[in-house]
């Protein structure tokens, strides 16, 4: 069975974000295409599309190598998502379909209960699904596509924790969904972008460990998205 290149770009990209191929590591295609199963095809194509993301990086003499983001792109990162999202509300107020509402709503109900029980392992979870749906209410392709790849990113560059007050927390995504609901975009807009300026208050610089250079295979055709 042929493994599709982008069943093997998010392989090796969900490998990078948690740390698996350390910043700076080399990524050859034989010792990929040996740990996923695959063959070196799809791994060459998966490494140009993680190179177009700012995953990966060519190196002259060295090939293929996992990007070393500055500390400076780290933070324009921030602040590009701090802009997107609440454009990203402001537009699901104006196209978001039923399903969206129905999706969000049920999403709220279940963070608001699991944060009430201090449930907070479901919650960063659930917040992760809240922010997609969100995003994919805009209507906006090109959008959407660029939230979904910065969280990506942000998941590697930072460590997320977890909200001091997570009641208060998924109030302020209810009171969202309340606007995007109305079809108010502003109002959308403005609460997006308070909750999203409080959320970067808990990002925190993620610090990498060494990672040894023998890797287990990993049998990409047992259900590895």
């Amino acid at each position: 069975m042929r493994i599709p290149a982008h069943a093997v770009c998010t392989a090796i990209r969900d490998d990078i974000v948690s740390g698996v191929f350390e910043p700076g590591g080399r990524l050859t295609e034989e010792v990929l295409a040996r740990r996923y199963g695959v063959s070196r095809v799809p791994v060459r194509e998966a490494l140009r599309t993680l190179e177009s993301e700012g995953f990966v990086t060519t190196r002259r003499h060295a090939g293929a190598c996992v990007a070393e983001p500055t500390e400076q792109e780290a933070a324009d990162l921030l602040e590009l998502r701090m802009l997107l999202e609440p454009l990203a509300a402001a537009r699901a107020a104006r196209r978001r379909t039923e399903a969206h509402l129905k999706v969000l709503r049920g999403l709220v109900r279940l963070g608001q209960e699991r944060a009430r029980r201090g449930q907070g392992e479901d919650l960063r979870s659930l917040g992760g699904w809240f922010h997609e749906t969100l995003a994919q209410a805009s209507g906006s392709p090109g959008l959407i596509a660029l939230l979904t790849q910065m969280r990506h990113k942000l998941a590697w560059m930072y460590v997320v924790e977890a909200p001091v007050r997570p009641v208060e927390s998924w109030a302020e995504h209810g009171a969202l969904v309340d606007a995007v609901a109305r079809g108010d975009a502003e109002r959308a807009r403005t609460l997006a972008a308070l909750h999203a300026d409080r959320a970067a208050g808990a990002h925190r610089p993620r610090v990498r460990a060494a990672v040894s250079s023998s890797q287990p295979a990993v049998n990409m055709s047992s259900g590895r998205h």
